[in-house]
């Protein structure tokens, strides 16, 4: 369990974002997306200079933007969802391009829009720039609750394994012909959903007894404990401290 497992978010590199330690770049981006979401929707310009500071980062992390980009597209129910409130919200409404939106519905679109994607953003460098179990010992640090920590990193650990079980059956269903192209295939797939559904829930069984019998008693030891000096803990706090100078700003003005 506690060996690394690599993950198509993150970008290996020697920069001075991934030297920092995990739980002060987790502690850092938790900041910065509380300033953000506390942040007026009115005061436009503010997410301006959040998108500057983030891509300052990205630039000190040594990132491509299409690297970034690429990413945010995990975002896109979010965008549908906001592009249809102008037209579904109530109150006054304004003309533009010959449509008739809401203007609240225009501003609630907006909230969503900026704050979401800079927030998709903050957590996309932080995947980019620590190893999933850095992510781990970070949670660890912070004293997330033991039990959450342990489900997460099973999650990880399995994630792949269950995936490969996946394609192992998905090439054994096409070496015997079969191919899903209508509705009277269904049947099938939760024929194979409920069979992996069963080996999955086998191989946890086997896993949890081969622990209990190497003397697991409910909590994982800890492999290594990752310490942060407070020169360390200045330059995590230089984004979520840059952020809330913007914010405190733009409340004002």
């Amino acid at each position: 369990m506690g060996a690394g497992h690599a993950h198509r978010l993150y970008r290996s590199g020697n920069s001075p974002v991934h030297r920092l330690p995990p739980h002060c770049k987790l502690a850092a981006v938790f900041a910065f997306v509380v300033v953000v979401v506390s942040t007026p929707r009115e005061a436009v310009w503010a997410f301006g200079g959040y998108a500057v500071l983030l891509a300052g980062v990205a630039a000190t992390a040594r990132i491509p933007a299409g690297f970034v980009l690429r990413r945010l597209l995990i975002e896109i129910p979010f965008v549908a969802f906001a592009v249809l409130m102008p037209f579904v919200a109530e109150g006054e409404r304004t003309e533009v391009l010959g449509l008739s939106l809401s203007v609240s519905g225009l501003w609630g679109a907006w909230n969503v829009l900026a704050k979401g994607t800079l927030g998709v953003a903050a957590s996309v460098l932080l995947a980019g720039t620590t190893e999933l179990r850095e992510l781990l010992l970070g949670l660890q640090r912070l004293r997330l609750p033991a039990q959450l920590v342990q489900i997460a990193s099973f999650m990880i650990r399995y994630g792949d394994v269950i995936t490969d079980e996946m394609r192992r059956m998905s090439i054994a269903r096409r070496s015997r012909g079969f191919e899903a192209r209508g509705v009277r295939h269904w049947g099938v797939l939760a024929k194979t959903a409920g069979a992996l559904f069963i080996r999955s829930y086998e191989r946890g069984e086997r896993v949890h007894l081969a622990m209990v019998s190497r003397g697991y008693t409910g909590t994982m030891p800890v492999i290594d404990d990752v310490t942060a000096s407070r020169a360390q803990w200045a330059h995590a706090a230089a984004l979520p401290a840059a952020a809330l100078a913007v914010c405190l700003i733009g409340r004002t003005l």
